[in-house]
């Protein structure tokens, strides 16, 4: 252990080193940096695919936005988010992003509606009414449906209950 120490002393010592220079702040030698070797061509190819990767993908999201919305969405409604339902329900009824169809979308209406979605329940409630799934509710549903999104703000089944109440269809 000894040996060592005075190893590392004349190793370090200022007597030793031509560079030593006692002017200069913190011990009278200044280290530079050392030249980095070059990455290996591995590490590159690798920076080059995620580069061009990412490339594609912002073109691919700037000129199919409603498509990689959609499948965003989608991905966010399987996994039982109530707002993404409803969000995938008017996709698939106005046809954005993804092939136009009434029915999955009163589907994922109804899914949502049961997690107590509001503007998914009126419009669930709206397409029975319309007939165009007609066996998602039962009888009288569709009316549950309509109070439970006039109760929390939606200004259509607002509208609706009223007029139907004012035509007699109401119990209370």
């Amino acid at each position: 252990m000894a040996e060592e120490e005075t190893l590392l002393r004349q190793r370090y010592s200022h007597d030793t080193d031509p560079d030593w220079d006692p002017n200069l702040p913190y011990g009278g030698k200044v280290y530079l940096a050392r030249r980095k070797k070059p990455d290996p061509i591995w590490v590159k190819i690798v920076e080059a695919v995620a580069l061009i990767g990412t490339i594609v993908f912002a073109i691919y999201a700037y000129y199919y936005f409603d498509h990689l919305h959609f499948h965003v969405t989608h991905g966010y409604a399987h996994l039982g988010y109530s707002a993404a339902q409803h969000q995938v329900g008017q996709r698939y009824l106005h046809g954005k992003g993804v092939e136009k169809n009434p029915h999955k979308a009163m589907e994922w209406f109804e899914k949502s509606a049961k997690q107590g979605h509001p503007h998914a329940a009126y419009n669930v409630a709206v397409g029975h009414l319309q007939g165009i799934r007609r066996d998602l509710l039962k009888p009288g549903e569709a009316h549950e449906y309509i109070k439970h999104a006039a109760r929390n703000g939606v200004n259509e089944a607002n509208r609706a209950l009223t007029d139907v109440c004012e035509r007699g269809g109401c119990e209370n």
